[in-house]
């Protein structure tokens, strides 16, 4: 699992940084080098939140081209969690919108085109149980509040900081932390409904 992002030392620039100041400047091949850079993390954060493939893609896409559009708003501090403001901001634009319409089916939010890389070693029988336990914490994760399923996703699945996620989400620490715990307490009752998912 990928380890919290470290801080830069004070006076030094990130690589971030430096792409930014770049792509502020004109540098559209600087702002692809971002894009690159957190377009996987950016659809994957959105996925959780929306729990649908062809939504997911829909967000990234919007966020980045919105990230570009506003790049001059950005004033420093960590663009990944610039970014994933930008991310989650329009995957509740999303969840809104469906809620005024039909509810998403089942099939939506295991849509199978989500799934994660396939390892060319790994057996099938692996596999098809390996998928079936993404399926079934993504379902997991739809039934969290989704302010608490952000932080959840955010900070365990995504090991991104508190202060990180605090300015992702626009929350202060100590709403963030509440969140998390309840998000946690959420998903340790949903495992424990369903204790065929973490039995060996």
């Amino acid at each position: 699992m990928a380890s919290r992002q470290q801080f830069v030392q004070p006076g030094a620039l990130s690589p971030d940084a430096l792409l930014v100041a770049a792509a502020q400047r004109g540098d559209t091949a600087s702002f692809n080098q971002l894009v690159g850079t957190y377009q996987e993390l950016c659809y994957n954060v959105a996925y959780r939140l929306v729990g649908n493939a062809d939504s997911a893609a829909d967000v990234t896409q919007d966020a980045f081209l919105s990230a570009y559009r506003h790049l001059d708003q950005f004033k420093g501090g960590s663009f990944r969690s610039w970014l994933l403001r930008i991310v989650t901001n329009a995957s509740y634009d999303v969840l809104r919108a469906r809620s005024r319409h039909a509810s998403s089916s089942l099939d939506e939010l295991t849509d199978d085109t989500a799934f994660d890389v396939i390892d060319p070693g790994e057996l099938p029988e692996t596999l098809v149980l390996r998928h079936e336990l993404f399926e079934a914490i993504q379902v997991g994760l739809q039934t969290i509040p989704v302010d608490q399923r952000a932080v959840l996703i955010l900070y365990d699945v995504h090991r991104l900081s508190y202060d990180e996620v605090a300015v992702a989400l626009n929350a202060n620490l100590g709403t963030v932390k509440s969140r998390l715990s309840r998000a946690r307490g959420r998903m340790r009752d949903y495992l424990l409904r369903h204790p065929e998912l973490w039995r060996a």
